[in-house]
């Protein structure tokens, strides 16, 4: 099966968020190149990382963009029964990072390569791989640039994320937050005169904590969902230096996926009016000071949208869904590229030890791209 030995070839490739793509690039330009079709690379600052983009057909039609991010989480600590980065077949299933989240997808599109290239196209397709969206989605906004730069901006967007190959059309936003509370160091037989910066972060954090549970009992939902409303969590907190140091400083992340319904900017203003009125209680020593870090917008697309009935034509399938977790697609949608998630593989396995994709979701990814080859050349 030509998409196994891709998506083979695509696990060897470490491409953990901390790391290079580069090699998996130069991979992806030569198998292009050898279909005799241009790409173009969008490096990111340090050179050390790039984004995609090659075009296939006539460039005077809106096309499809085929998006897909090349990297993946770390195989750190977690307990691997096979290398993590071979890819391992065992009970019609394929084992190794990346293979739900998501390059069983690009896997798809690239043995799709001498197909494309013999079809009579007619509307062009355009692959579009991004960097360090795991991290935020760094690389997607110069990737989103690019394409709004193309002749014709393209008229749909399908991201690769695992969907089980069901097309989804909602997901939630993801706006993550550094916290840094900074208050006044004493030896700990003065803590009185001390400003405890633990102290003052922990009340802050029982303060997210109370109103993720108010988001929970009074909403707004949308029982679509897996969990129907906006969410808020603290995800790390590190402070302290000694146990008899009254700790000068402190620093936690949080974040919050939003329904697209709902409104992150109101949300975040509740945390930052607790967050000023601790900081006056903590007096002329001590400050809190909130930085954002990424912004994920969710994704809302109507049932009726065209990219929508589309896509449900495509692959023969009508129900649609909505997910918890956010993708690039969202960014796409934004820059008025319509824009739907629809991929091999499914979301409980990415990220996960003994990550895998099963081979039957491999077929019905390789019949997607057929399908819509033989849509293009219409």
């Amino acid at each position: 099966m030509p998409t196994i030995d891709i998506l083979r070839q695509l696990i060897a490739f470490d491409t953990t968020s901390a790391k290079t793509n580069l090699p998996l690039i130069e991979f992806v330009e030569k198998l292009l190149a050898g279909s005799g079709i241009v790409s173009h690379r969008i490096p990111d600052p340090t050179g050390n990382k790039a984004n995609l983009l090659a075009s296939i057909g006539p460039q005077s039609e809106c096309g499809v963009v085929l998006s897909a991010h090349t990297d993946v989480v770390p195989v750190d600590g977690q307990e691997w029964s096979t290398d993590p980065f071979t890819l391992t077949e065992r009970r019609e299933r394929l084992y190794g990072r990346g293979t739900a989240d998501m390059k069983s997808f690009l896997a798809a599109i690239l043995a799709a390569l001498p197909a494309i290239t013999a079809a009579d196209l007619t509307i062009p397709l355009h692959i579009a791989l991004t960097y360090d969206e795991e991290i935020g989605g760094l690389g997607v906004p110069d990737l989103v640039t690019a394409l709004q730069s193309l002749p014709h901006l393209p008229r749909f967007c399908i991201v690769g994320e695992p969907t089980g190959m069901q097309v989804v059309t909602d997901h939630k936003g993801i706006g993550t937050y550094r916290v840094s509370v900074t208050g006044v160091e004493r030896h700990s037989s003065l803590a009185p005169l001390a400003v405890n910066a633990v102290e003052f972060a922990a009340r802050l954090i029982v303060f997210i904590q109370d109103m993720a549970h108010d988001l929970a009992e009074t909403g707004p939902f949308d029982n679509g969902y897996v969990v129907p409303h906006s969410t808020v969590h603290v995800g790390t907190v590190a402070g302290g230096i000694a146990l008899n140091i009254v700790p000068g400083t402190c620093t936690f992340e949080f974040e919050i996926r939003d329904l697209p319904s709902d409104d992150l900017s109101a949300i975040l203003r509740r945390i930052q009016t607790e967050a000023s009125r601790l900081q006056l209680e903590m007096g002329g020593g001590g400050a809190i000071h909130i930085e954002p870090v990424v912004y994920l917008p969710g994704l809302s697309t109507a049932q009726n949208a065209p990219v929508v009935e589309w896509a449900v034509d495509l692959i023969g399938r009508h129900d649609t869904g909505k997910v918890t977790y956010g993708s690039e697609a969202g960014l796409f949608s934004n820059a008025r590229i319509p824009s739907i998630v629809l991929g091999p593989g499914d979301i409980a396995q990415a990220h996960q030890p003994d990550e895998f994709v099963a081979i039957d979701q491999l077929v019905l990814a390789d019949r997607l791209v057929s399908n819509l080859i033989a849509w293009a050349s219409r």
